[in-house]
């Protein structure tokens, strides 16, 4: 961390991970990959199923995913657009709306739920290590009898072990990051293919695809929303920070392409492939597995079951890596730029995860409801607004060098934009009360959307008529007006 700092940079605001990116190696494919190894996942694979317990038949649960995927791709190229226009990582974008320091609220807030899951997540990998270590040394199920904090002695060094290789991917920082999900994708939907078949030749190709679900408590209209609802909900925490990776896209079209196929093309995709997998499973073992560990668990080939269990953990950790390790890396490195860099910011990171014992999150209904859900809640009035912000107040016109000083355009009051924190706390208690008040579960699902919309307007309305939001802006449009450094936007491909 001994790099020149460029005349202007406060070393409170200035890494050299957190400036504008110069090399723009993310192209199109390595987007794409980096959505399939999001995607492709044990939580991904359980969403698409998960839905048919609102009440909903098969294609009514196929149409809330087609409508609420298609609104996930435009509400993710807000955020990808604004990080490939800028070079600059979530944190930093989010100074624009809430200050140099202020920023530090939507970064935490954001870190928090990232870490939370990073431990969760490598966890859940650790079941498909155990898996495998069992079925080639049988003898070391004595190690699953005991218990140490929550898990047993092959437990714990399963989810070591998990810990330790996603820790291997900080040798390079993003770049190695880049290269492991161009491979990691991929590998999922191939072994993904092979367990399809598997399936359905084992099920002589006859399956139905009505899977059981509940009763739809509020109708089958309200139910078909809250599904679309929740497939948003599900991607709102990279909707806030996708500009980590569309920072280093070499164009905006590349970011929009890769958006397309590795959004709606392919979740839409898969979700199909993970509800035949698991109305597979019915006519195979006479119960529906909503857990493709378990199902690879149940394959008598040995070698098919360790192909199956090392990919599926491989995937566990490739949507760690993309959306919950590079966030709060970015994150912790804001609040402590001098000191704290990517590498540093993930190491934190994964050693809160691991002393906060995962498992024992994962199992209790309080943190998973309470916590994390309304954590979780919050993230819609970030989201609201930043890009309400950057794309309608500001009309993306923004003084890059400016976020890295304390005597700039987005400094506000000691580096507190106090109209954002206003418009966050307005619309962050009726997202939480929502999504976690019982009395309002007919609305829960849509809490996020809640958040979003009332903190947009509520910035809007209380901006607008800012003038020291109007002087940024000229400014902003002169420098653009004559490009040239290290400071200024990157020049718009489209």
């Amino acid at each position: 961390m001994s790099h020149t700092i460029p005349a202007g940079a406060s070393r409170r605001l200035y890494n050299e991970d957190l400036a504008p990116a110069e090399h723009r190696t993310w192209g199109f494919y390595s987007l794409f990959a980096m959505w399939m190894s999001d995607i492709h996942s044990l939580g991904g694979y359980t969403f698409a199923a998960g839905l048919f317990a609102l009440g909903l038949g098969a294609w009514q649960v196929f149409l809330a995913l087609v409508a609420g995927i298609i609104i996930v791709f435009f509400l993710m190229n807000f955020s990808g657009y604004a990080g490939q226009k800028t070079g600059v990582p979530y944190p930093v974008l989010a100074r624009i709306s809430f200050g140099t320091f202020g920023a530090n609220l939507p970064a935490l807030l954001r870190a928090l739920v990232a870490i939370a899951w990073y431990g969760i997540q490598t966890w859940l990998a650790s079941r498909a290590v155990i898996i495998i270590a069992l079925k080639i040394w049988p003898e070391l199920e004595v190690l699953t009898e005991n218990n140490f904090l929550g898990e047993s002695t092959l437990g714990w060094l399963a989810f070591v072990l998990m810990w330790s290789l996603q820790l291997l991917l900080l040798r390079n920082g993003m770049e190695t990051i880049r290269r492991f999900q161009d491979w990691a994708g991929p590998a999922v939907w191939a072994v993904m293919g092979l367990l399809v078949i598997y399936i359905l030749v084992r099920a002589g190709w006859q399956i139905s695809l009505e899977l059981p679900g509940g009763q739809a408590k509020w109708g089958v209209a309200h139910a078909f929303f809250a599904a679309v609802a929740l497939t948003v909900t599900y991607f709102s925490t990279l909707m806030l920070n996708f500009c980590d990776f569309s920072r280093f896209a070499p164009s905006r079209k590349a970011v929009r392409t890769a958006n397309l196929w590795g959004l709606p093309v392919n979740f839409i995709a898969f979700s199909v492939v993970s509800v035949v997998v698991t109305a597979g499973t019915f006519q195979v073992y006479g119960e529906h597995i909503y857990d493709p560990v378990e199902i690879v668990g149940r394959i008598d080939n040995i070698w098919a079951l360790l192909l199956g269990a090392v990919t599926f953990a491989v995937a566990t950790l490739g949507i760690n890596v993309v959306a919950n390790f590079v966030s709060p890396a970015y994150d912790l490195a804001n609040a402590w730029p001098s000191r704290i860099d990517f590498k540093r910011g993930g190491l934190i990171s994964a050693m809160i995860a691991l002393v906060i014992t995962p498992w024992n999150l994962f199992n209790s209904p309080v943190v998973i409801n309470l916590f994390l859900g309304g954590l979780g809640a919050l993230l819609g009035p970030l989201f609201g607004i930043i890009m309400v912000d950057y794309y309608v107040l500001r009309k993306q016109h923004v003084l890059v060098r400016d976020l890295f000083s304390e005597e700039g355009y987005y400094t506000y009051q000691g580096g507190w934009n106090q109209k954002a924190v206003i418009s966050f706390l307005v619309s962050a208690v009726p997202a939480v009360v929502f999504a976690l008040v019982p009395l309002f579960g007919a609305v829960s699902a849509f809490s996020w959307f809640v958040g979003a919309i009332l903190a947009a307007v509520v910035h809007y309305f209380i901006s607008r008529h800012d003038q020291s939001l109007a002087e940024s802006i000229r400014a902003a449009a002169a420098d653009e007006a004559e490009p040239g450094g290290t400071w200024t936007q990157i020049p718009q491909t489209r």
